[in-house]
């Protein structure tokens, strides 16, 4: 995660702790680091934004998985877009989800690169931090089809998310 995008989370944490919030349609901006363990373990990288009502929302993903050259496992670059399903209520500052959507991949192994698209499904959980912050874990497990190099990726995450 490029150092601006916490420095950025932090202070609009900081900022606006405490305040009131709508009871209306949630906005939300993660930020997040993970891992990936198909075919070889590899860090990610990524952010997220997402707009809900009550128990559903529509979100969008960028992340970016590091390659592994002493492997010849590709670089993935991603984007994601899902549709959340989430309890209607917190169960002990935990607010759990389950999502799909469909992802777009790029994949880069030296100078040759393909693309791929497909599915992906999973679930996570939100938990109560302090005012609009929240801790986020989440896992997904994606299909991919077209030229895909690694075409059942998974990965589990960890980020910072506001809410406002």
């Amino acid at each position: 995660m490029p150092r601006p995008l916490w420095i950025v989370l932090a202070l609009a944490g900081a900022v606006t702790a405490g305040s009131a919030r709508d009871a209306g349609a949630d906005i939300t901006l993660t930020g997040y680091l993970g891992l990936t363990t198909t075919p070889t373990v590899r860090s990610m990288q990524g952010f997220a934004g997402s707009l809900g009502v009550f128990i559903v929302a529509f979100e969008f993903e960028y992340a970016r998985i590091s390659g592994d050259v002493a492997t010849a496992t590709p670089s993935m670059t991603m984007g994601i877009f899902n549709g959340i399903v989430q309890t209607p209520f917190v169960i002990k500052r935990l607010r759990f989800y389950g999502t799909i959507g469909g992802a777009v991949c790029h994949e880069t192994l030296g100078d040759a690169g393909n693309w791929s698209y497909g599915l992906n499904y999973g679930g996570g959980v939100r938990i109560t931090l302090a005012g609009p912050l929240y801790a986020r874990v989440d896992y997904r497990l994606f299909d991919l089809y077209g030229s895909a190099h690694t075409p059942k990726p998974q990965r589990l995450y960890a980020g910072l998310t506001l809410v406002f």
